[in-house]
């Protein structure tokens, strides 16, 4: 290393100890009086620590500390681009974030362990919550659309783990996520005609593979005069809709009392005359609530739920019933009368797509998905149950522009050939 390089480490390095010094003072300033951590709060401590920043520097000072008081600290500057919804720390060297694409790693680094870890427990204890040897595992929800998960070690080997993910306010228009790729404007056409004709439906996918944003864009279709009731383990949905009712489940205290659950929430939600009731992420025993209410007169609900196919999601629901205490057969018969259609998206090399729009047919295994439309390599196309799909939505097939038949959707379906398989 060159004598330039060494001035120029042991710059940063003295700036860091004057960034950690300042920090210090200005937290002992805010702290020593009760009240919110407010940008002018902080900037009079700045000031009065007479150090002599400069309107830049004094501007960056007060950015930078209020981010590490009461935001994301460092992680801060990612959250701002609009685009990533989440952010990930491994280790003070290594920070992830997603914006669509796939996960890049980020430039900035924690000074160490112990900074990623006060981090760590600030932003739990900003959810109510402790993070400590007694609770090294905890998952929160901030003011500021922030969904946070902690890992403290030894459970995690590599030190303290962050997952942050991020809600944004900003709802995305069928014709913004068309303009955007998710789906061609025939795929639009039917995903609104499932809102209109008041189908009951599933959205299926990987995580972060936009189910939740394409959720809360086709509720936004709902008519104006429908009471919306959504159930949610952490406030996700935000549908553009005059009437939306949000229930979230809650956690045990200290002591493991006041817990409520996303099933006692299905049932509470019943005496709440909705007109649509959607359950966030379907992931446990709520599915048990769910389809009995799918099954009682409360059509046109729905939510979504992690699956690497539409085709599996009839296998999802068995499992995820059975620790309702349902058995197979009680969830194919709940099952066959309460959902309508499987929407299923996925991350590609050019964003995220929906891949599939499935419907669900009775067969004699249970209930299988069975492709309408497909995303080919040349766009979507019509699959075997897309005659049928057409016939309840009330649309044409064949008045579709750019939707193309393949043969094997003609005729009758030979369910002995069929693999079940989005490609």
């Amino acid at each position: 290393m060159i004598a330039s390089d060494f001035r120029s480490e042991g710059h940063r390095r003295r700036g860091q100890r004057l960034d950690a010094a300042l920090l210090e003072t200005v937290r002992e300033t805010v702290m020593a009086d009760a009240g919110p951590v407010t940008p002018s709060r902080v900037a009079a401590a700045v000031h009065a620590t007479g150090r002599l920043l400069g309107t830049a520097g004094a501007l960056a000072a007060v950015e930078s500390i209020s981010a590490e008081l009461s935001g994301l600290g460092p992680l801060q500057q990612l959250a701002r681009d609009p685009s990533v919804t989440d952010i990930f720390v491994n280790g003070p060297d290594s920070v992830w974030f997603d914006r669509g694409k796939g996960l890049e790693r980020a430039q900035l680094h924690f000074d160490g362990e112990p900074q990623v870890r006060a981090l760590a427990s600030r932003l739990v204890a900003a959810g109510g919550r402790r993070l400590d040897d007694g609770s090294p595992c905890v998952d929160v929800r901030l003011d500021g659309g922030y969904r946070v998960h902690a890992v403290l070690p030894p459970i995690s080997t590599a030190g303290t783990l962050l997952s942050v993910r991020i809600r944004r306010e900003e709802v995305f228009s069928m014709d913004e996520l068309c303009a955007g790729g998710m789906f061609a404007p025939h795929v639009q056409h039917v995903l609104q005609a499932i809102v209109d004709r008041r189908l009951s439906f599933l959205i299926s996918g990987a995580t972060g593979s936009g189910k939740t944003t394409l959720l809360s864009t086709m509720l936004g279709l709902s008519d104006p005069t429908e009471r919306l009731v959504l159930i949610e383990d952490a406030s996700e949905l935000n549908p553009v809709h005059p009437h939306v009712v949000s229930l979230e489940s809650r956690h045990g205290n200290l002591e493991g009392g006041g817990a409520l659950d996303l099933g006692e929430l299905v049932r509470q939600a019943l005496r709440m005359r909705p007109d649509r009731l959607i359950v966030g992420e379907c992931r446990g025993a709520e599915v048990r609530e769910l389809l009995t209410a799918l099954n009682t007169g409360h059509t046109g609900g729905g939510g979504t739920i992690h699956a690497n196919t539409a085709s599996a999601v009839p296998a999802r629901l068995v499992a995820l019933g059975a620790l309702a205490g349902l058995s197979r057969e009680a969830v194919q018969l709940q099952l066959s009368t309460a959902l309508d259609v499987v929407i299923h998206v996925e991350r590609t090399a050019a964003g995220r797509r929906v891949s599939c729009i499935g419907l669900l047919v009775d067969d004699a295994s249970g209930q299988s998905v069975l492709p309408a439309i497909e995303l080919r390599r040349g766009g979507a196309v019509a699959a075997r149950a897309w005659k049928d799909l057409a016939a309840r939505l009330g649309l044409d097939p064949g008045l579709l522009p750019g939707l193309t038949e393949r043969p094997e959707s003609q005729g009758r379906i030979d369910r002995s050939n069929y693999s079940g398989t989005v490609r």
